[in-house]
């Protein structure tokens, strides 16, 4: 008689005490196996793919909550499309699909084009990795060049896609942040962009820089017309 082999392995317990660091990963990793998961269903042909929960209502809202959707058309046509991006043959890798996912509830999607980018950026992650696995086994140098410009153009496609990823979230909006100010008594801070005025611009003179950390000098006016110079006081 043969017993069915459960699909994951159960951890045995042991004597050892966590300590409280540990409590805490454990904790952590804990409420990460309560997001959105899939699983292959092989009772019939071709395979299927499903959420990985006991109720398939409440898994497909993990699903759509995790892509940022309530569209379940969008949840369906996305993981077709991770299954074919993750899996090679006719065989869905499971793992990778999975891997996949977890790459976009990562990034948290808030709407179905973040959910979009995201699926993206785990599709050249994977593809980047691939060609890292060959370039460290390859034979000559003509597979060695042909390996590191596909591994630096995906490398580079995947840091312009957290480029636009922030762009989009931030509207594209610049913001500027002040860290640190030092103004001395009786100077103005600006804070924003300065523009020339075209009066100072068609002088053609420069702006006169003063430092703080000099004393003024003084001024001096006009002597009036007639008037005997101003003479120096000699030091007894």
């Amino acid at each position: 008689m043969h017993t069915a082999k459960s699909k994951k392995s159960v951890p045995t317990k042991s004597n050892y005490e966590p300590t409280a660091k540990e409590r805490s990963a454990l904790e952590a990793l804990a409420r990460g196996q309560l997001r959105a998961r899939v699983e292959v269903s092989k009772d019939g042909s071709p395979p299927k793919l499903g959420p990985s929960h006991e109720d398939t209502a409440v898994g497909y809202a993990l699903l759509a909550q995790a892509l940022g959707t309530n569209d379940l058309a969008f949840v369906y046509g996305l993981l077709h499309q991770l299954a074919n991006a993750g899996s090679t043959g006719t065989d869905i890798n499971e793992a990778g699909v999975n891997f996949m996912l977890s790459v976009i509830n990562g990034v948290g999607p808030k709407d179905q084009v973040e959910a979009m980018l995201a699926a993206q950026m785990a599709a050249v992650h994977m593809a980047t990795m691939t060609f890292a696995r060959r370039l460290a086994g390859v034979e000559n140098i003509v597979q060695q060049d042909s390996a590191a410009r596909a591994f630096n153009k995906l490398a580079g496609t995947f840091a312009t896609q957290m480029e636009a990823l922030k762009r989009y979230r931030t509207g594209g909006e610049q913001k500027m942040t002040v860290q640190h100010v030092t103004v001395s008594e009786g100077g103005q801070a600006i804070v924003g962009n300065v523009t020339q005025t075209p009066r100072d611009h068609a002088s053609g003179k420069p702006a006169a820089l003063t430092d703080a950390r000099t004393e003024p000098m003084p001024i001096l006016r006009e002597r009036p017309k007639g008037s005997p110079p101003a003479q120096r006081r000699s030091k007894k």
